[in-house]
């Protein structure tokens, strides 16, 4: 770990050689997210696994900060590694933080992939249940919050292997602090539209969506069309969580975007 932004620590995993890539995790997760992806890529590439601010092994200080605080977060992390160009993968919330990565630093960022993630911003009814959802967490902690919501994340496919990542994505959620749940839901409650740079990207980019995806709905994921640099790939039987629900078809779509 190292130190970063108003005393947070930023925890990673780094191994394999090869071109550089970031993987970020969404809301309430961890590197841990990338777990049965990583294997099928660091015999071919460097991979730079990040639990965001608040989340996993990475601690908070407090809970007001911004999607481009924990974008430069990440900035600052591939420095202290003497990291200068990646491609960045970003799941959920983790592509709020990649789509600001690639505004803010637009050098370093070879191409970027948005994974189960939108350019758009939060409808109102959205912000509205971010507000509630921090209302719970401030009322009864985060354990009953994570136990909602993770069963929303996958898709129903009747596969009873996925409670096994069910329960494995609870407990990731649980080691979430206060800190960093919170300031990541007003972070994305205040977040923009960033749709402009998908459009006006100068570097490949890759959209991933699931089918079944009961959060951020395909068309939300694929928000750019006709455009030569943009690529989409579908995961047919996924709802939220491709990285767990198919991990075998996540890594191809990440092999085949990224150069060796």
């Amino acid at each position: 770990m190292i130190e970063m932004l108003k005393k947070n620590m930023l925890s990673y995993s780094d191994s394999g050689q090869g071109t550089p890539i970031v993987l970020i995790h969404g809301f309430c997760g961890s590197r841990g997210y990338w777990k049965d992806v990583i294997p099928s890529l660091q015999d071919e590439y460097r991979i730079i696994a990040v639990d965001l601010r608040g989340h996993g092994e990475s601690k908070s200080e407090d809970k007001d900060f911004e999607i481009d605080d924990m974008a430069r977060d990440v900035h600052n992390l591939l420095k202290h590694l003497s990291v200068d160009r990646v491609y960045l993968f970003g799941h959920s919330l983790g592509g709020y933080v990649t789509l600001s990565f690639a505004e803010q630093f637009p050098g370093m960022a070879a191409g970027f992939s948005l994974v189960h993630s939108t350019a758009y911003p939060d409808s109102e009814e959205a912000k509205e249940g971010r507000l509630r959802s921090i209302e719970q967490i401030e009322m009864h902690g985060l354990k009953p919050f994570v136990d909602g919501l993770v069963p929303k994340l996958f898709a129903d496919t009747g596969d009873n292997s996925r409670q096994i990542h069910k329960e494995a994505a609870k407990e990731i959620g649980y080691q979430t602090s206060i800190n960093g749940a919170i300031g990541a839901l007003n972070a994305m409650r205040k977040r923009g539209d960033r749709n402009h740079v998908l459009s006006n990207s100068n570097v490949p980019v890759l959209l991933i969506a699931g089918a079944k995806d009961k959060v951020i709905a395909p068309e939300k994921t694929f928000s750019v069309t006709g455009k030569n640099h943009i690529k989409e790939v579908l995961l047919p039987d996924c709802g939220h969580m491709g990285m767990l629900e198919d991990p075998g078809r996540v890594a191809e779509a990440i092999k085949n975007f990224v150069p060796r």
